[in-house]
């Protein structure tokens, strides 16, 4: 056993390759929770002993061996690596001896210095896996970790190898406009870029993080203005794709809630070019939530409906039955439905909807110029020109929007 009066060892740091190898973890509460699903996205062949564990480790009884029983030493045969993570410091010692008797690897959650492995506080950017042991101070090292993967993420710290630069196309979702709400994966293709192909409601600031040498194409489309044509957008992605370049399309929300993503998607499958897609946040779910309120409430609304409000009721283009529509007793999601809002309320109204229906317009959700204004379906035509609203917007129609707002709508 390790002299542990000796002065703190410095560790050899190595990536172990646990894929399809026996890893067993004793233990079953929340630190085994912590490490448990890492073990398990290595690939390794876990095995969890304890009497009791916790609902989530239950939950992951398909991906891994349950043990419901006390550590016996035998547990530990054939294992390359163990962890020892249960309450009781007399049962994780004899684990760390019975994994040291076998030339196996142990980590000891609640003494590192009595085990032969610690657990270095770990993320990901790209290809590269960053570990960091802050000398047994774990919140030291996963601040610092932290900080070193948001340094490779904003790009401040350079680790261009790192990330796929294969050319082609990449549909990345950017949420419903705040910096902040774009995926990870998004941040790393945009900084894997060669071209952005941009529209006006991805969020703006993150182009400022490109690189000089990125070619940065703008196909806004501006309500009642200049409108870049989807065959116009299609043609520059593959041009620009089968001249070898890494072509990041970006635009808000997600690509494939009426972002016209698959129609890209067709484009580059038509010319024989790879494309590949990156979700983002829808804003007819992120918008209400960010603002408080649910689409969908136990009780009130048990669906909820997204509906593109870019075409009026009865034009012969639409695809909508808004006579159905009215018939729903869930929540309606309307987007890009602020110049037809009042034609909507109106056949919603026809159709039996109760006029006193709570309606909720979230204006520039997530943005600093965000606000909410509050109607409802016999009034809505009114409070947006009031107000004096213009796109972008969300609209929200039901019943959730009194359970978020109940000083605005009386109910009984």
């Amino acid at each position: 056993m390790p002299d542990t009066t000796a002065p703190d060892p410095h560790p050899y740091l190595a990536g172990l390759v646990l894929t399809g190898r026996r890893v067993v973890v004793v233990g079953g509460g929340h630190v085994a929770q912590r490490r448990v699903p890492a073990l398990i996205a290595s690939g390794a062949d876990v095995t969890v002993v304890s009497p009791e564990v916790t609902p989530a480790i239950e939950g992951l009884g398909s991906e891994l061996t349950l043990v419901l029983r006390d550590f016996t030493e035998t547990d530990l045969d054939g294992a390359w690596y163990v962890v020892a993570a249960t309450d009781d410091a007399d049962v994780n010692a004899r684990v760390v001896a019975a994994a040291e008797a076998r030339h196996t690897f142990c980590v000891r959650a609640d003494d590192a210095l009595g085990g032969t492995a610690w657990t270095p506080a770990v993320g990901h950017h790209g290809s590269v896996t960053v570990g960091v042991l802050g000398n047994r101070e774990p919140r030291r090292s996963a601040a610092l970790r932290d900080d070193i993967v948001t340094a490779l993420r904003d790009g401040h710290l350079t680790a261009s190898d790192a990330l796929d630069r294969t050319p082609g196309v990449v549909l990345v979702g950017g949420g419903p406009g705040e910096p902040e709400l774009v995926t990870v994966a998004a941040r790393h293709a945009l900084a894997s870029a060669d071209v952005v192909v941009a529209d006006r409601l991805a969020p703006r600031e993150l182009l400022d993080e490109l690189g000089p040498h990125v070619e940065l194409i703008d196909v806004a489309k501006l309500p009642r203005g200049r409108s870049a044509s989807q065959d116009h957008i299609n043609q520059v992605i593959v041009d620009r794709a089968r001249a070898g370049k890494r072509v990041v399309r970006f635009k808000g929300g997600d690509n494939f809630v009426f972002g016209r993503g698959y129609e890209e998607v067709l484009a580059c499958a038509a010319a024989d070019v790879p494309v590949t897609v990156v979700p983002g946040l829808s804003s007819a779910i992120a918008v209400p939530a960010r603002v408080g309120i649910p689409v969908t409430h136990r009780g009130v609304a048990h669906e909820f409906t997204v509906i593109s409000g870019h075409l009026p009721p009865g034009h012969p283009e639409s695809l909508v039955a808004w006579d159905a529509v009215a018939g729903l007793r869930g929540t309606l999601v309307l987007l890009m439905a602020v110049d037809n809002a009042p034609a909507i309320a109106t056949a919603l109204l026809t159709g039996g909807r109760d006029a006193a229906t709570p309606v909720a317009v979230v204006v520039d959700g997530t943005m600093p110029t965000e606000r909410v204004v509050l109607s409802t379906l016999g009034t809505l035509a009114d409070d947006l020109a009031e107000h004096r609203v213009v796109p972008p917007a969300i609209i929200v129609v039901g019943e959730v929007v009194a359970v978020a707002r109940p000083d605005r709508y009386a109910r009984g």
